[in-house]
């Protein structure tokens, strides 16, 4: 026979109330910063970060311009944390593919986030996620060879070939006691939409 104050629930009812009640408590606390729960090498590029060379036997040591070679081809690189030493490896999404052209080259728009005549952009192709990994010396792009994606570093990587639907990312670079430096994180998200 039910009482009034049990109403007939069934057993365990007080339990699943209590369970209830302390996920709704969850739900309503302030959502957690996702991107703090990364570890910092999987970070992207943060703003202060070097520019470090990623193979090679020059590799982990920090990329001044007198790396790059004039007109190409791209290095490949990673951005470090000059204060912990942390390289942002930790993602394939965080190459970095850096190019030295002619200052007067580069039109007003990638200018503005070059630096003496550096340009840099994600190395990952946004059509199937492919590396970017050649170079066009007889004109001066930057190829994806699974595809053949063209893209221009002189513009932004604004495609001029192939199927990529979106020019690469670019990495706004700046020049600090000659060394490359992060200026802020990628204009554009690195990978193709389902990366």
């Amino acid at each position: 026979m039910c009482s009034e104050e049990s109403r007939c629930q069934p057993p365990h009812f007080d339990q699943r109330r209590a369970v209830l009640k302390g996920a709704v408590g969850v739900a309503s606390l302030p959502l957690i910063d996702l991107a703090a729960a990364v570890e910092p090498n999987a970070m992207r590029p943060q703003a202060g970060d070097v520019l470090i060379h990623a193979q090679g036997d020059r590799r982990g040591e920090v990329i001044t311009v007198a790396d790059l070679e004039l007109g190409g081809p791209q290095q490949l690189a990673w951005a470090m944390d000059p204060q912990t030493k942390t390289v942002r490896d930790g993602s394939r999404l965080n190459q970095v593919l850096l190019i030295r052209l002619e200052h007067e080259e580069l039109s007003p728009e990638t200018k503005t986030d070059s630096a003496d005549g550096v340009v840099a952009y994600s190395s990952v192709c946004t059509h199937q996620g492919c590396d970017v990994s050649q170079w066009k010396a007889e004109n001066k792009m930057l190829l994806c060879v699974c595809h053949r994606s063209e893209f221009d570093p002189k513009d932004k990587a604004a495609v001029t070939f192939g199927p990529a639907p979106r020019r690469l990312p670019l990495l706004p670079v700046k020049l600090v006691e000659g060394q490359l430096q992060v200026a802020g994180g990628f204009r554009g998200k690195p990978g193709f939409k389902d990366m």
